[in-house]
């Protein structure tokens, strides 16, 4: 059973009076468990709905569409299913006390997996899980595989009773389901023939295995549980000469280099990033892989569009981790616009130094790095800092942060979209948009 969050006015289900708060039952005859099944059984044109009205009414609707309009039903949440390990280099397990709830969930949900590309473990799945994976294809899944011999994922996991990963992605890709790979790698335990070991496992997939990203461990100064080696600039560089090997086998056998680097590890071992070709269709930016390069790219593509901003001066927020690629990027800026970019790199005052990922930097980094700045005409800020709900992780509105700093301030993904924006700076610049 699920249960309706929002109608769309004029919709079908609206029409059907079908309000907040009515549980959907089942779709001709068959349960409803969670937004899967909602999706794929109301695919078709004509279906059965039972429903139960939030006063306890019980309705069957007849249902008959033309051209798959959608129903117009916005479904409360799923429980997300929680992750029943305690991985060595877990977030969770590094985060202080005393944050918001939600922020401690472990999910490891194949569906969250499938819809919105979030890790999982695969390590609860039961057989029902199996049999709705295959049935409904859920392709691609993303696969926090970490690695493939067996006694090492336990170790990696800290869980004995973790299953063999390869056994069951062997059933999936023998089933037709295709899966991105993710190794975080932990020097001293999934690295050197473990690594080797299980890049050999996830070949063997072939065209079951679209990708495998390799991401540096990253450890916050409360993680507890850590036990393998510091991840530094000799462990890097190996670890990208792993990903060279085979992904020059990769491309001569496949056309296509397969196994990825993530960003941080090529920061970290002092080596320049990989051109945008290198990365076809950047299929795990979300998971640092070519998310610098990426932004260069927009950046070089979107300075045209600035207009002129002559002799203002713009302070730009960033982690530590990309103190050292900024200065190129905002050259471009100040060469299309005339403004200073002034560059503030920032250290994490939450989670410590050894977290330099700008989008980690909470709203006290960001007033703490602002607040005396009167020298300045705008500031802009990650926008990974900020989630939906305009908060920042250490729980300060991104509103009131704002309110308190002298000068307007922005979140931005790549400066371009500030800067822009239907001349909305320009204006702020010249005086005629009030800040506050």
């Amino acid at each position: 059973m699920i249960r309706v969050l929002r109608v769309q006015p004029e919709s079908i289900a609206a029409e059907l009076g079908i309000i907040p708060g009515t549980e959907l039952l089942s779709v001709d005859g068959r349960e409803l468990e969670d937004f899967l099944d909602w999706e794929f059984l109301t695919a078709d044109d004509a279906f059965e709905l039972e429903a139960r009205l939030p006063d306890g009414e019980h309705l069957v609707f007849e249902i008959e569409r033309e051209g798959g309009d959608p129903m117009g039903i916005e479904l409360e949440p799923p429980n997300v299913r929680r992750c029943a390990n305690r991985c060595e280099f877990c977030f969770i397990e590094g985060l202080p006390k005393g944050l918001r709830k939600n922020l401690y969930v472990r999910d490891d949900d194949y569906r969250l997996s499938f819809a919105y590309g979030n890790f999982a473990t695969l390590s609860n799945l039961k057989e029902k899980d199996f049999a709705r994976i295959l049935e409904y294809r859920l392709s691609p899944l993303y696969v926090s595989v970490h690695a493939t011999p067996w006694e090492a994922r336990k170790k990696l996991l800290n869980n004995p009773r973790v299953p063999n990963i390869k056994a069951q992605l062997t059933r999936l890709t023998e089933g037709g389901i295709q899966f991105h790979g993710q190794m975080v790698v932990v020097p001293g335990l999934n690295d050197g023939d473990v690594l080797e070991e299980s890049l050999a496992d996830l070949y063997a997939f072939g065209e079951g295995c679209l990708s495998v990203a390799l991401v540096p461990v990253g450890l916050t100064q409360f993680s507890h549980i850590y036990t393998g080696e510091s991840m530094d600039v000799a462990n890097a560089t190996r670890i990208l000469e792993a990903v060279d090997r085979w992904a020059e086998r990769a491309e001569r056998e496949r056309g296509e280099p397969w196994v990825y680097g993530s960003d941080e590890l090529y920061l970290l071992a002092g080596r320049p990033l990989p051109k945008a070709a290198h990365y076809r269709d950047f299929a795990q930016i979300e998971n640092g892989v070519g998310a610098v390069t990426s932004l260069r790219d927009r950046v070089r593509d979107g300075v045209s569009r600035l207009p002129r901003l002559d002799g203002k001066r713009i302070g730009v927020v960033t982690g530590s981790a990309m103190a050292s690629l900024m200065p190129e990027l905002l050259d471009q800026l100040t060469a299309a616009t005339g403004a200073f970019f002034d560059l503030i790199p920032t250290v994490n005052s939450l989670f410590g130094p050894t977290v330099t990922t700008a989008g980690l930097l909470v709203g006290a980094d960001i007033s703490r790095a602002l607040a005396d700045r009167t020298d300045l005409d705008l500031a802009l800020i990650p926008a990974e800092t900020i989630n939906d709900a305009g908060l920042f992780l250490d729980d300060q509105s991104f509103v009131s942060v704002r309110e308190s700093l002298p000068m307007p301030v922005f979140p931005s993904y790549d400066f371009i979209d500030v800067l822009e924006h239907e001349g909305q700076t320009a204006r702020v610049l010249a005086g005629s948009v009030s800040h506050g």
